[in-house]
């Protein structure tokens, strides 16, 4: 595939720059994944669906994205074809309507392959160790726990952890998601059975009341995603609700392959 190669690339953005630290910041970052001009766009071998490392730039300002073209997107016999950078952009809402930040900022746009995701990259210290990170910090990992079955996470793998250069956790490859059937897939079953903290739930609360009462909330979810799987969300929210318990695995296909 042909790319722009010409341009050099010299990042502005500090070194001790926090992705999505705050809402202005992430908002900022929406705006300059929308807007900036994509100088290359690198292929990344890994993974099925064709994924893109891009250099762009705007108004000075060059940084690196995600891109993740609907072209690109290999067909699934449990997934609307077409649809995988839809969820995407629809679990990064969730995320920020949940308040969590979980997700690098993420947008949807036209790129060199047309109409696909594209999400901010975040420069990484390496690869995040599972046994590490839950000596290091349970309350992410739990957090994430729970929003992967708020958002009926397919695959969840150990590599879709990444630890910034300052040390926060995100998570990433979000294209499995919301489907109307129970299909939780992940390698966070460490807490399965256990009571979901307060705080967590106080959040879910909030969000199942924004589902309710935030027309645009629901407008932009609805052109993502179909109205029957906006539904098993909100199901899923009440269940959850009802009794705030991590679920256990139903099967041996509740952890995904491979495993990172």
């Amino acid at each position: 595939m042909k790319k722009d190669s010409e341009t050099e690339f010299d990042s502005n953005i500090p070194d001790s720059y926090t992705p999505g630290s705050d809402r202005a910041a992430t908002a900022r970052e929406c705006d300059l994944l929308q807007r900036a001009e994509i100088k290359s766009y690198d292929l990344m071998f890994s993974g099925s669906n064709y994924v893109f490392l891009t250099e762009m730039v705007k108004n000075g300002t060059r940084f690196k994205g995600i891109y993740k073209p609907r072209q690109g997107e290999a067909p699934l016999w449990d997934f609307p074809d077409g649809t995988l950078y839809k969820r995407e952009y629809a679990a990064f809402i969730i995320s920020q309507a949940l308040e969590w930040h979980l997700i690098p900022s993420t947008i949807i746009r036209e790129g060199p392959y047309g109409i696909g995701s594209m999400q901010w990259f975040v420069e990484t210290a390496g690869r995040v160790r599972h046994h590490s990170e839950m000596a290091r910090d349970l309350t992410v990992l739990k957090q994430v726990a729970v929003f992967d079955f708020l958002t009926n996470n397919a695959d969840r793998k150990a590599s879709h952890f990444l630890e910034g250069t300052d040390g926060r956790l995100w998570v990433v490859d979000h294209g499995l998601t919301f489907n109307t059937v129970p299909k939780l897939r992940t390698v966070l079953w460490d807490f399965a059975g256990q009571i979901v903290p307060k705080k967590l739930m106080n959040d879910v609360r909030t969000l199942q009341s924004k589902l309710r009462k935030e027309t645009q909330l629901r407008e932009d979810l609805h052109q993502l995603l179909e109205e029957q799987e906006v539904e098993a969300m909100e199901f899923r929210i009440k269940r959850l609700i009802e009794k705030p318990v991590f679920s256990h695995p139903q099967s041996h296909r509740s952890v995904p392959w491979p495993w990172i």
